[in-house]
Order: structure tokens, then sequence, then C-alpha cells
């Protein structure tokens, strides 16, 4: 099938994630139809890597020239950038959060119901996701019984954000449990349902800057979930699990790639595991064919608006108690 046109709205590190993905990996799926940043700094840093790019002056031009638009700009752009775009026609793929308060998601998702709109959450696709469905479903953990999710940070930022710090280490915009957090939340919303949390407590111990600890019991569907993360907690970058167990056994996600299951006390991984460096690029590239369907108006696995938004309304609700 043809290449869809996507646009890129954001030339930060997301952006350019998605960007080198489409470029190398995913041409079957679409074509780079431009990019728009306000910020001349990070036009030019990607100009100067990439001089075939095409630029445009203002969002509304790049919306105009493309089929489906990926917004990659911080969260309070969102829904301005993704309204104008499905006014226009245009399918939309956003990063997550939806948005940067929870009543205004609630209003854009009631308003764009049916839309060709998805939310980036690799778990909707990734290679060790799938693995686990996939064990669950040959009935390697038995009946499920509890979920846990640990994540950990030597720092937050992580060492490759800080350019971006001025929004992810703040308390409005930024914050582990929204960055991190929610992509474990999406997978055990789409596995077990409806997330609710029961109890949390996070720790905001400077002025205006994001948490540095959480802890917090949820459901996913009938399943408990027990959270926790924490900064200066490990001396790695990004260090996390998600681990379901059951009454006849236990698998996981480890530092993102890793799928593995409980066997005879060892935690042994999937043999077809990559390292998430090498698995990163293939997974967008599974996102980006969805994309494609979504923008042709087919079935596609990508995070619903509506999934987003529960899983904004869980991330929030942890973060304000």
């Amino acid at each position: 099938m043809t290449a869809i046109g996507l646009g890129i709205i954001g030339a930060g590190i997301m952006g350019e994630r998605m960007l080198r993905a489409a470029l190398q990996h995913a041409t079957e799926s679409v074509a780079i139809a431009g990019l728009w940043d306000p910020s001349p700094s990070a036009r030019a840093r990607l100009a100067a890597a990439l001089p075939a790019l095409r630029w445009f002056e203002d969002p509304a031009a790049l919306i105009a020239a493309a089929d489906c638009v990926y917004i990659a700009s911080p969260p309070a752009s969102h829904l301005e950038h993704a309204g104008a775009a499905l006014a226009a026609g245009r399918a939309v793929l956003c990063e997550k959060p939806l948005a940067s308060d929870v009543p205004a998601a609630e209003r854009f998702v009631a308003a764009h119901a049916g839309a060709r709109a998805a939310v980036n959450f690799p778990m909707a696709t990734s290679f060790a996701a799938e693995r686990i469905r996939g064990w669950l479903a040959e009935g390697v953990v038995g009946s499920p019984r509890s979920i846990a999710i640990q994540v950990d940070f030597a720092a937050w930022p992580r060492g490759w954000q800080q350019a971006a710090a001025s929004w992810l280490d703040g308390r409005a915009e930024g914050g582990f449990t929204r960055e991190v957090v929610s992509h474990f939340l999406f997978l055990s919303h789409r596995l077990f349902g409806a997330l609710a949390v029961l109890d949390a407590h996070a720790s905001f111990p400077a002025e205006g800057r994001s948490e540095r600890a959480v802890e917090a019991k949820l459901t996913a569907g009938a399943l408990p979930v027990m959270l926790k993360g924490g900064v200066g907690t490990t001396d790695r970058d990004d260090s996390n699990t998600w681990t379901l167990t059951g009454d006849a056994g236990a698998v996981r996600i480890r530092d993102w790639a890793y799928a593995e299951r409980l066997v005879e006390g060892t935690w042994q991984p999937d043999p077809a595991a990559l390292p998430h460096e090498q698995a990163r690029p293939l997974v967008l590239k599974r996102q980006l064919a969805a994309v494609a369907a979504m923008t042709r108006g087919e079935a596609h696995p990508l995070a619903t608006l509506a999934e987003a938004l529960a899983v904004q309304r869980a991330v929030e609700s942890i973060l304000a108690r």
C-alpha cells in the first residue's frame, strides 16, 4: 500500500526518535511529510543531521501537508495541536499524557469519539507485551492473582532527557509517574480492565519539581496492583519491572524489553528477546505500521483516546495524594 504522509510536531527526543524509526525502518508504512517546532535550536540541530527534511513555518501548514500528525511537543500543547489536526480531517498520534489536566482530556475525548486518533503507548505493539499475552493464553500463570510495578532511577530526568528538564522535572507536566509508570498502567489496563486507585502517596521534596517517590495500591479489573517507584534508589539510569503472578506461576517484563517467566525459582528470559536499545526502533516500526492502518480507517492495536484517559486519571490521582 502507499505510505501515508506523517507530519511531526515537536523536534525533541520523542519527535526525533519517531522520525528516525520512520526513515530507517518504516518507509513502507509512512513517508515524512515534514516537521514543525517553535525552537530555532531544535530545528537547527535536526536540520544539520538530516538536511533533506522539510520544515514548516507554522503547525497549520504542517497539518495541511500531512495525512496523519504525530504530536511530540510538551503535554500542555497536545490538545491544541490534536484538535487542529482532527478539525482539518487528519489522523492523530499523540504522545502521552493526552493532556496536562484531566478535565481538558475528558472534554477532548468526549468531543472526538470515533476519531482517527491514538496515543503513543508502545506496549500496544511491543515484543515483550506480545510474549506476555502469549504466555497468558498458554496458561503459564494459571489464574492471575496480582500485578507489581517497580520503577527506579538514579536521577530524574534521566541522563538522556536533560535537555527537556524544564518541563520533565516540573510538577505540572513532568515526573516519572507520568513519563514511565503510565506505560505499565496502560499494559495493566489493556490486559485486565479498568484502573482504580485505592490508596497512594507521592513525595515532592523540592518546591515546583516533580515527584521523587510514589507508592500506590490500585486495581486493574479485579486484580490488585502494587506500585512503588523512586529517584536515587538505584545507580542505574532506569530500572523497571512489571510482574504478573498467578496461582500457577509468574511472568514479568524487565527493563522495557525482556519478557521473563519464573521457572523453578529463576527468571528465564524469552530466547527471542532483544535489548531495549535494539528492540525500541522495531517496536516503533510496528507502531508506525499501526498508525498507517489507523490513518486508512483500518483496525489497529494502538492505544485509544479512552485508554489514554483512563491511564491519565489513574496517574493524576496518584500524584494528587
